[in-house]
């Protein structure tokens, strides 16, 4: 029960936020995965925690309509930018944790066109 409510925060955040506040709460949720995405550990996929964080950015970006999850893979094409040593890291994330977020997490996708 307590994972369905911060799901709903967490859409509630993003959907009422502007683009600098959207990005922080998904890189607050993605910062749940530092250890794997800085150091590979744990090995060979990434802990409970990380996979919950996954888990509900996926939720959010599935649930919340296609302006949600166009402004998550901004956010997540940012992150991949700007983490670029960690960025093949950062992108097997979700599949690690198995789920998807409805886009790929490559420096080549165009957000625009996640539909």
């Amino acid at each position: 029960m307590k994972s369905v409510f911060w799901m709903v925060v967490v859409a509630l955040i993003i959907h009422e936020a502007g683009a600098d506040d959207e990005c922080s709460t998904v890189t607050a949720l993605v910062s749940a995965c530092a250890s794997f995405v800085n150091y590979g550990t744990p090995d060979p996929i990434p802990g409970a925690p990380c996979c919950v964080a996954m888990t509900t950015l996926s939720t959010v970006a599935s649930s919340t309509g296609v302006q949600t999850r166009q402004s998550v893979c901004r956010c997540m094409m940012e992150l991949i930018t700007t983490y670029n040593p960690n960025a093949t890291a950062i992108a097997t994330l979700p599949g690690f944790c198995g789920v998807s977020l409805g886009f790929t997490i490559d420096p080549n996708t165009d957000c625009e066109y996640v539909s």
